[in-house]
């Protein structure tokens, strides 16, 4: 008799199941962990696109502002590159062009005089931006680098 308390102790021990939510949390816990890591790599990489989308438009912005700054294309690259500092390995190239109302392309150097009235000239300018960005982690079947690219066309203001 002496042994049956002993017993009792025993088998409500045996038949406790409070661990098992550890052992679930701990097959569970690396799954997991991967996942959430995998979550802040495609954010961070979608926020790097924006900002290399967003640099195009800063860019563009600034020389499509009038005549003067569309002739600007290092101001163009810098404002570009001023407005995407988070990504270091932003890139920007600019251009402009001008076209007639009447649709004949021409170059914008002798656009005062090149569209036969009633055509009138029209200026665009074009910002490209891209960088090369790489994920935190290496994941199998992804590449180690993306290349994001942003485009922004803009008429000028005349």
């Amino acid at each position: 008799m002496k042994n049956a308390p002993r017993n009792k102790w025993f088998r409500l021990f045996v038949r406790n199941d409070c661990g098992g939510a550890f052992v679930e949390l701990a097959l569970i816990m690396p799954m997991f962990t991967v996942l959430l890591a995998g979550a802040a790599d495609f954010a961070r990489l979608a926020y790097a696109g924006i900002e290399v989308s967003n640099a195009a438009r800063a860019g563009v912005q600034y020389g499509a502002q009038n005549r003067i700054t569309a002739l600007d294309i290092a101001g163009m690259k810098t404002a570009a590159t001023n407005d995407g500092p988070d990504v270091t390995s932003l890139r920007a190239t600019a251009s402009n062009s001008c076209v007639c109302t009447n649709g004949t392309s021409i170059t914008c150097a002798n656009a005062a005089t090149a569209c036969v009235s009633p055509a009138r000239t029209l200026q665009y300018v074009q910002v490209n931006t891209s960088a090369a960005v790489s994920p935190l982690f290496h994941y199998p079947g992804l590449p180690t680098t993306f290349n994001l690219q942003g485009q922004a066309t803009m008429r000028v203001e005349q």
